[in-house]
């Protein structure tokens, strides 16, 4: 198992938040669904969610709309 450390600003405010997943590699539009997931994943409304084609750059964007901005990711 990989751990990695998020930080990033949710609505301006800067936040983070801990995974641990089995790829070895976490790119920057993975770790925003993620956080679109944390957020609003159980949100009734899924307009917050990219479709499953999205690419990355479409993802990034949609978090960005949703609020999540200077997503880095750290593996620990």
């Amino acid at each position: 198992m990989h751990l990695y450390t998020l930080q990033y600003r949710f609505n301006g405010e800067p936040r983070t938040h801990a995974l641990e997943l089995q790829q070895p590699e976490l790119l920057p539009h993975e770790a925003a669904m993620h956080l679109l997931q944390l957020h609003f994943g159980d949100a009734e409304n899924s307009l917050f969610m990219p479709t499953a084609d999205a690419t990355p750059g479409q993802v990034l964007e949609q978090a960005e709309t949703a609020g999540l901005t200077q997503i880095s990711v750290t593996p620990a």
